[in-house]
C-alpha cells in the first residue's frame, strides 16, 4: 500500500565539540525531517497499524495520550491525509495548547478522561465502552505502541544502513535515543537482533514500564537502559534549555526538551564520563516531536 511508504530519513554527521574531544564519531539520523507533520519516529510507530485498519476496512482510528502529544498530533494528521476518522482519548481536563487547537482543526474528536480515568488505560476492559461507541474503529494503544508499532520501528535501522557509505562507514557501534513508551527501543532492538547494542535514554521515570514494554516486545537482550528524565516526566530545567540551545547554534538541528533535547544531554554525560571509548562510532536519532516545542517555548 504504496499510501504507507515511508519518506527517507537522511543521515547526516553530528559535529559536536565534546564528541571531538573524546574521539567519537556520530551521526544523527534525522527523522524529524521526513514530513512537516506526521515527524520522526510517529510514522514508523503508526504505519504498520495504518495498515491493519485499511485492511479491516476501519472507519477511524483511536488511541490516547496528553495535550501536548505528538502522537495524537501524527495521528490526526493522518487520518485527515489517509481518508479515517479519528478521535483522541486526552489525559486530564480540557485546556487549550497549540496541540490540542491542532486536533480540532484536523478533525480529531477529542474526550477527556481527567487524571484518574487516564490511568486505567491498561486495566481489563478498558476499551470496551469506547468500542461501543466507535464501532469497527482501530484501537492504537498510546504512543503508537505494541507489537506492530515496533515492527515498523524496525524500519529505522534499514534507513541508517542503506546510507552509511555516504558518511564513509561501512559500520557502526551502537544506537543512541530517547525511550518514552519504549516501543520504538524494542523494534530497532528486534530488527538489530544482537548485532548492535541500541542505547536508550529514559525520558521518562524507570516506574512508567520502559523496562517492562521493551522486555514483552523484544526480549531482555541488546539494549541498556540509563537515565535521561531528569527528575521527572516532562520535566525541564535551566541545564537542559542551555544545553539545548548551545547545540542548536553548534548544529543548526532543531531539539525539543523533553525527548531529543534530554537524550542528547545524558549521551554527553555518558562520553565524558568515558564510557565510550576513542573510536566509537554511534548513531543518534532524531525522533522528531518538535511541534512539542510550542507547549513551553
Amino acid at each position: 500500500m504504496s499510501d504507507f511508504s515511508l519518506p527517507q530519513a537522511p543521515l547526516q554527521r553530528l559535529d559536536l565539540s565534546w564528541l571531538r574531544h573524546a574521539g567519537i564519531e556520530a551521526a544523527v539520523l534525522r527523522l524529524d525531517l521526513i514530513d512537516p507533520l506526521i515527524s520522526g519516529n510517529k510514522w514508523f510507530k503508526l504505519r504498520h497499524h495504518l495498515l491493519q485498519a485499511r485492511k479491516a476496512d476501519a472507519p477511524g482510528l483511536i488511541s490516547l495520550g496528553g495535550n501536548h502529544s505528538n502522537h495524537l498530533h501524527a495521528l490526526a494528521t493522518a487520518g485527515k491525509r489517509f481518508g479515517f476518522a479519528t478521535a483522541g482519548l486526552l489525559r486530564g481536563h480540557p485546556r487549550e495548547t497549540p496541540t490540542v487547537q491542532d486536533l480540532r482543526a484536523l478533525g480529531m474528536e477529542m474526550h477527556w478522561l481527567g487524571f484518574g480515568g487516564y490511568r486505567n488505560r491498561h486495566e481489563p476492559g478498558f476499551w470496551e465502552p469506547w468500542q461501543a461507541r466507535y464501532p469497527g474503529w482501530h484501537c492504537i494503544p498510546e504512543g503508537g505502541g505494541g507489537q506492530a508499532g515496533a515492527q515498523g520501528c524496525g524500519l529505522i535501522v534499514a534507513q541508517c544502513r542503506a546510507q552509511l557509505a555516504t558518511l564513509g562507514w561501512t559500520d557502526y557501534d551502537a544506537w543512541w535515543l530517547a525511550a518514552g513508551t519504549g516501543t520504538t527501543l524494542a523494534g530497532m532492538v528486534l530488527e538489530e537482533a544482537g548485532r548492535h547494542v541500541v542505547h536508550g535514554a529514559l525520558a521518562v521515570p524507570l516506574d512508567h514500564g520502559v523496562p517492562e514494554t521493551v522486555a514483552a516486545l523484544a526480549g531482555a537482550h541488546g539494549y541498556q537502559l540509563h537515565d535521561a528524565s531528569r527528575g521527572g516526566f516532562a520535566r525541564i530545567d535551566d541545564a537542559l534549555l542551555a544545553f539545548i540551545a548551545d547545540t542548536e547554534r553548534q548544529t543548526s538541528m532543531p531539539l525539543e526538551a523533553l525527548y531529543t533535547g534530554k537524550a542528547l544531554l545524558a549521551l554527553r554525560d555518558q562520553v565524558e564520563a568515558g564510557r565510550f571509548v576513542p573510536g566509537t562510532r554511534l548513531v543518534f536519532l532524531h525522533t522528531g516531536g518538535l511541534q512539542g516545542r510550542r507547549g513551553y517555548l
